[in-house]
């Protein structure tokens, strides 16, 4: 996700610009793959007419003409002082060895769109320790629960938490085709007005359910999220279900291959009742169905592309569902719609099956009601794969007995305070804590990466002029055009920038963890570059600007985050955990049926 900008008008000399890219560095193919040892020239021929000029006559100009076009053109790439000779050397190096060089390379990875395949062997290992291999790592020991009753209306079904619906599936109270049938319902009736979702899966969902409910009566029960209904969203991979990335251009794509991570929730038993929005191509919430709302003010949008996993948790329509971050996904939308979410360290999930925008950035995550239940969805689909050479397994400790008595936690001026309040007099040592770095390119470090990583998996779809097709132009389109001027050795150099502010951070990192505001762009930046976890806690409410004249219980979240180093998850997680034992922020229910005139509810 990135936050959306506004249009920039074009440079001057953009026409020589777009000249010289297309000659060296940018050539847009036709849309079939050029053929294994055909020429430049050939190469160039096949290249549609841009502008009124048709490439190939470019080799017809006289001498000098395209020195003259690369010098302005290197103005953009802040390359600009090589003399006339020196332009000329890297003109005939272009067409005779870069440009079928990209080719080549592109003929072989980059056909197919969004990075599902041919991972790139620069890998980014988050963790601080140093350890080339985790040791063993258990899995948690989960709390129990004392006798938990089957409430009466599906109202307060909906809204129970994983634990208390396990429970209830455990016990044989509820079974999980009830349990589907209901969230199967919600789905379909909230679904038009918050526009977040994109499939009901509801025939593998009665078949998962009819499966869970089997096998407790044969008497085995595969844990807390045996029977237990979610969603995905909507980039990660399903068999003979759309995968559609929230894009017009793939809304009928079907990818034959089943994501890690949803292998790992079948193998414990869980029912996969919905593929819920994603923005288009992961930005924002803006997708080619519409715009995801939020629950708690159904006037605003919910915002970052885990739009629809945070805006159906938050709605009870789902017990909890899977998001994914790049810069915000996870945090943005969990913040705003009031949902509990975890946005864990870097490699803790594999992402195989799962669209691509950077190997080094993206990270999938739980969003729930609960820490307690971040806790268990994490337990369930932490590991490694060998599709992402990136996941690790890493050797977490267990939240459910982590002393918070024994950790000092920092918090920054942007902190909840109440937050602060509620964990000293848990016994927490809290501190003033500031994190020290001096590196001030922090945001554009992230854009490069994100940016050029992104147009890599996406290089087809630009080439083929999908990006005038992109449901927000001022997004993708914008940035992926930018993105091709940006040099080789400046994307190096914005990731030698990236493992500066690493060491600073880490330098700096002398708590056990720290609270600070969720949404600050800069912190986003950081802890995603970093690779660190952050809890998302909803912490209270107050009044939305400019409400119905007569009345509103709409409301506008109030939430703050917990962060702690890389691999340190179980931290956060202990410190959030023990902030909602004693709060009741997270269990408040969103005021769907509450609408100002006009709203309507399709049931």
């Amino acid at each position: 996700m990135r936050l959306p900008h506004g249009h920039r008008p074009p440079p001057p000399c953009l026409h020589l610009l777009l000249f010289t890219a297309l000659c060296f560095t940018v050539v847009k193919t036709a849309a079939h793959a050029p053929r294994t040892g055909s020429t430049v020239k050939d190469r160039i021929a096949s290249v549609p007419r841009i502008m009124g000029t048709e490439v190939k006559d470019v080799l017809k100009q006289e001498p000098g003409s395209g020195v003259i076009a690369l010098k302005e053109a290197m103005k953009y790439f802040d390359a600009d002082f090589f003399n006339d000779s020196k332009l000329h050397e890297m003109e005939d190096g272009a067409k005779e060895f870069n440009i079928p060089a990209f080719r080549e390379n592109r003929k072989l990875v980059a056909l197919e769109n969004g990075g599902l395949h041919n991972p790139s062997v620069l890998v980014f290992k988050s963790s601080w320790s140093g350890e080339s291999k985790a040791k063993d790592s258990n899995r948690f020991d989960y709390p129990h629960t004392s006798t938990v009753h089957r409430p009466s209306n599906d109202e307060d079904i909906v809204f129970m938490s994983i634990v208390e619906l396990g429970e209830l599936i455990r016990t044989k109270k509820i079974t999980s085709r009830e349990l589907t049938d209901v969230f199967l319902r919600r789905l379909k009736r909230y679904s038009t007005v918050l526009e977040s979702v994109v499939t009901c899966t509801e025939d593998l969902a009665y078949k998962q359910a009819k499966e869970a409910d089997d096998l407790l009566e044969q008497g085995k029960y595969l844990g807390p999220l045996h029977g237990i209904p979610y969603g995905l969203k909507d980039i990660i991979a399903v068999p003979q279900y759309n995968t559609t990335w929230g894009s017009k251009t793939f809304k009928n794509q079907v990818i034959d291959m089943e994501a890690f991570v949803y292998k790992r929730l079948k193998s414990t038993g869980a029912v996969l009742v919905a593929k819920l929005v994603t923005g288009s191509l992961a930005y924002d919430d803006i997708w080619f169905g519409g715009r995801t709302r939020n629950p708690w003010n159904i006037e605003e949008f919910s915002t970052g592309s885990s739009a629809g996993p945070a805006a159906s948790t938050s709605a009870g329509m789902v017990p909890f569902a899977i998001g994914s971050e790049t810069a915000g996904s996870i945090t943005y939308p969990a913040a705003r719609c009031g949902a509990t979410a975890l946005r864990p360290t870097f490699g803790t999930v594999a992402r195989t099956g799962v669209m691509s925008i950077s190997e080094s950035l993206d990270k999938l995550g739980p969003i729930c009601r609960t820490a307690v239940d971040c806790a268990i969805v994490l337990d369930t689909i932490r590991g490694t794969d060998a599709g992402d050479p990136s996941s690790r397994e890493i050797a977490l400790e267990d939240p459910f007995h982590v002393d918070i008595t024994e950790l000092t936690v920092g918090y920054l001026d942007s902190a909840e305070m109440e937050v602060v309040k509620v964990l000293s007099a848990k016994g927490a040592k809290l501190v003033p804590f500031k994190l020290n770095y001096t590196v001030e390119s922090v945001q554009s470090i992230l854009n490069i990466t994100m940016d050029v990583d992104m147009l890599a998996h996406f290089d087809n779809w630009q080439r083929e002029g999908n990006d005038d097709d992109y449901e927000a132009q001022d997004q993708w389109p914008v940035e992926l055009r930018r993105a091709r001027l940006i040099p080789a050795v400046d994307y190096v150099q914005a990731q030698r920038a990236r493992g500066r502010l690493i060491r600073e951070i880490r330098e700096s990192f002398t708590v056990d963890a720290f609270i600070g505001n969720v949404t600050d762009w800069e912190l986003v930046c950081v802890g995603n570059l970093i690779g660190m976890p952050i809890m998302v806690i909803p912490t209270g409410f107050k009044s939305i600007e400019d409400p119905p004249k007569g009345g509103t219980r709409r409301r506008t979240t109030v939430t703050t985050g917990i962060y702690a180093p890389p691999d340190h998850d179980h931290i956060a997680l202990a410190l959030a955990m023990a902030y909602q034992s004693v709060t009741n922020h997270h269990k408040q229910r969103p005021p769907l049926d509450d609408l100002v005139p006009n709203d309507k509810i399709h049931t």
